[in-house]
């Protein structure tokens, strides 16, 4: 039941985020499920204890892929579904915790939350960067075609 509700709020908060970011109406559905599968990707991770990392790294790619999906069946730019979609995914737990500690004068904690939050937005941007390499190699293959 609880991952049931983590999706859901997954989706709602990215089609809010979308509404923020003047998403196209017709797309806040859409840029809503985007995130609600990343949510349940990095949920499903993490409570098959793949560690929040690897979850991230996952969740990430399954967002970047459906935001490619449908940008090619839109025929709208990938940040369009990508920018809201990835909301989930970042790690604002982890740069706050890492500042808490640091006032908190505890170094041991802060590091860890800190370099935890560095390995997430380096697989953030790794996940990324594969899906959009893969679209392109693909589009370059039925190109030629």
């Amino acid at each position: 039941m609880s991952l049931l509700i983590g999706v859901a709020g997954c989706f709602f908060s990215v089609t809010a985020f979308a509404i923020l970011l003047e998403t196209p109406k017709s797309y806040l559905i859409h840029a809503g499920g985007v995130g609600a599968v990343g949510g349940f990707v990095y949920l499903l991770g993490t409570k098959n204890e793949l560690g929040v990392v690897f979850s991230s790294f996952l969740s990430v790619l399954a967002i970047a892929f459906l935001a490619h999906l449908f940008a090619r069946i839109f025929k709208e730019p990938v940040t369009v579904f990508l920018i809201a979609g990835i909301l989930p995914t970042v790690p604002g737990a982890g740069m706050y915790r890492t500042a808490y500690y640091l006032i908190q004068n505890d170094s041991e904690k802060s590091g860890y939350y800190l370099l935890q939050t560095l390995e997430i937005a380096g697989v953030i941007a790794l996940a990324i960067f594969i899906m959009d390499t893969l679209f392109k190699i693909v589009g370059k293959r039925e190109k030629k075609v």
